[in-house]
């Protein structure tokens, strides 16, 4: 057993010491070429991979007169039918970079999973996820990782500095 395992083991072995060499090039990379991923790194969720395919993809941030408006270009946003009385929410349009999306949707499972720190953008999810059916949690994952898009243009637009509980502690200040 062990003679026809241990060829698969050291190929595992160099398989991850490759990932490892091109994680290393991509920080490299984030850092030295392209410094406004640290601006987006800020967000728990966001690392270098997201970060620098989100700068590369969206190439120029001034493009966009509203921030809101990057969640459409990357297929984030859910359609709409209006008829009568009814307006049901249909599935998004998916138009856009698929690959930065797929990176976002991890961001944001990331966010409402059990390891994500506490902010505003999580409880929010949270509340999404909360309000039931066969599809709330899901629902909420796409719809935290278009919230993401819209907070990373935000940053590296204005450049500020990102506060978790930005809007919790505006409500407190107002409360008290």
């Amino acid at each position: 057993m062990r003679e026809v395992l241990e060829p698969l083991f050291r190929e595992i072995e160099s398989l991850n010491e490759r990932i490892k060499e091109y994680d290393r090039r991509i920080e490299k990379i984030a850092k030295e070429t392209y410094p406004e991923t640290e601006l987006l790194k800020q967000v728990k969720g966001v690392g270098d991979l997201i970060a620098l395919t989100y700068v590369l993809t969206i190439e120029d941030p001034h493009r966009f007169p509203k921030s809101r408006e990057v969640g459409c270009f990357l297929g984030l946003r859910p359609g709409r039918r209006n008829s009568g009385d009814s307006e049901p929410q249909m599935h998004i349009s998916k138009q856009g970079d698929e690959y930065l999306r797929t990176l976002l949707v991890q961001g944001a499972h990331y966010i409402l999973g059990p390891f994500g720190a506490d902010s505003d953008l999580r409880r929010w999810g949270g509340k999404l996820a909360e309000r039931g059916g066969k599809n709330a949690k899901k629902r909420a994952v796409v719809a935290v990782a278009r919230k993401l898009a819209i907070l990373l243009h935000r940053l590296w637009v204005s450049g500020e500095s990102y506060e978790p509980l930005h809007n919790s502690q505006k409500m407190m200040h107002t409360a008290a």
